[in-house]
């Protein structure tokens, strides 16, 4: 059964197992896809009206529905890409809007094909602009808020634009003012960012470094992006192939007292402790190897397992049944958390926002 408002179609009781990259069978009270602002606005009032919670949805790539999803969910399918150069032509910069729903892959390669560079080691990360901005999404050395300009949105209650700067948005390591003061209030319908026409190579990160070992120069930004994809789909499941979200938790971040406690406590293992200079006082430690050595790698708990080749993904084995649920999965997240505060003393904070959590 479905109702048009203007131009907006909204089904009743949608399964949105195509919808997020998990493939859990949750069932929405309302869906819409929007394409426009104006729809935008037109499913606002219809949610309004009928007193129902709204739930913007982008490609679904980091998010796990715990439950059927009361209230109107909203698929963002907006589209479109402009750019305007500086008046001033000694300046070798490009700014580049991007709609909300564009493809982040895509917009990476579609900026590496008109010479805008910056974003290479951004790419492959799953997803969709408006959902990158939110999670400040970051890789190999290289986040999101190192360019961005600003962000437009849309207030969920009066229906205004927002234009928020880069100061605004307060962006963390995987967090953002999105996340936070303004998390359910407003949708992102755009970004602009900031780009360079002179190649940027940027492969200090030491993954990419390692693999630029035996590679001939000169180096160009391409390749720097062909070796990111290179490295990604060596260590990471396609979520078309096996149902997961990427990586599972933040990477924890300590001081350097609680660093060298933690040395101490594991000498007798005979294993060097790895870690990453973040900022200040401040080392990050990567969350995957506090999962491997708590001995989960591979492990499987129901129909939720741990990917055998990388420790930090969390994979739903039993996609394709009809009673598949996060019940599984969230469970076996609990317990890999609790394991490492155990052993480790350090407490896993999970990437993808649950949604009707149980």
């Amino acid at each position: 059964m479905a109702t048009s408002v203007g131009s907006l179609v909204i089904e009743r009781d949608k399964c949105l197992k195509a919808y997020n990259s998990l493939a859990l069978p949750a069932r929405a009270e309302y869906f819409c896809e929007v394409s426009s602002v104006i729809e935008i606005r037109d499913a606002l009032a219809f949610a309004t009206s009928n007193k129902l919670s709204v739930i913007p949805l982008g490609a679904g790539s980091n998010i796990i529905f715990a439950a059927d999803q009361n209230g109107l969910v909203m698929q963002l399918r907006l589209a479109g890409i402009a750019h305007e150069y500086p008046e001033d032509k000694r300046v070798n910069t490009v700014d580049v809007t991007f709609s909300a729903g564009e493809n982040w892959h895509g917009a990476v390669e579609y900026c590496l094909s008109n010479g805008w560079y910056g974003l290479e080691n951004l790419s492959l990360i799953p997803g969709n602009i408006g959902a990158a901005v939110i999670q400040n999404i970051g890789a190999y050395g290289v986040e999101i808020s190192d360019v961005l300009v600003n962000v437009t949105a849309i207030d969920l209650l009066s229906g205004e634009t927002l234009q928020l700067d880069k100061k605004d948005c307060c962006f963390g390591y995987r967090d953002s003012v999105f996340k936070n003061s303004l998390k359910d209030t407003c949708i992102v319908t755009a970004i602009t960012l900031r780009l360079s026409r002179d190649p940027i190579i940027n492969i200090g990160y030491p993954a990419l470094a390692k693999y630029f070992l035996n590679v001939e120069r000169p180096y160009s930004p391409a390749m720097v992006g062909d070796a990111v994809c290179a490295i990604r789909r060596s260590k990471l499941p396609d979520p078309k192939e096996l149902a997961n979200v990427g990586s599972f938790f933040k990477n924890p971040i300590i001081s350097k007292s609680e660093l060298r406690e933690l040395q101490n406590k594991i000498k007798d293992e005979q294993v060097e402790f790895p870690f990453y200079n973040f900022k200040h006082d401040q080392v990050k430690v990567p969350a995957a190897w506090l999962v491997e050595h708590c001995r989960f790698k591979g492990y499987r708990r129901g129909s939720a397992g741990v990917h055998n080749d990388h420790a930090l993904v969390l994979v739903n084995y039993n996609e394709n049944q009809i009673d598949s649920s996060s019940g599984d999965l969230l469970a076996l997240a609990d317990e890999i958390v609790s394991a490492v505060k155990e052993k480790f003393n350090i407490s896993l904070e999970m990437e993808p926002r649950i949604y009707g959590a149980i």
